[in-house]
């Protein structure tokens, strides 16, 4: 019971959802490819990441200096029908459409430094 309450609860705050939605929608970002688009300071998205790690929902990767995210590889099964069912409506949802474009256009003019 308790990790299914963690794992809904880790879904609850409006800029994880956001966050999770980058990641199902691009595949793998770093902190700065999130901190761009919510338009966060870094140690307000490290938090949230540092969230999502624990409730399962996300890995992290090392390269160099950054850290880079995914969706979590070994989710459980209620991870991933919860994500199923979020991209089926997550095409309904101005942020989420928002957020995309806003990466996008990010991705396009990234720095070097920041691969």
């Amino acid at each position: 019971m308790n990790h299914l309450a963690k794992t809904i609860k880790a879904l609850a705050d409006p800029i994880r959802l956001r966050i999770i939605l980058l990641l199902q929608a691009e595949g793998e970002l770093c902190v700065c490819d999130l901190m761009a688009v919510l338009k966060l300071p870094q140690s307000t998205v490290s938090r949230h990441l540092a969230y999502l790690k624990k409730s399962c929902w996300v890995d992290i990767r090392r390269e160099g200096v950054w850290m880079h995210y995914t969706l979590s590889s070994e989710s459980c099964a209620i991870c991933r029908e919860m994500l199923q069912i979020l991209a089926v409506h997550a095409t309904a949802l101005p942020e989420a459409l928002t957020d995309r474009q806003a990466l996008a256009a990010f991705l396009k003019t990234k720095c070097d430094g920041c691969v």
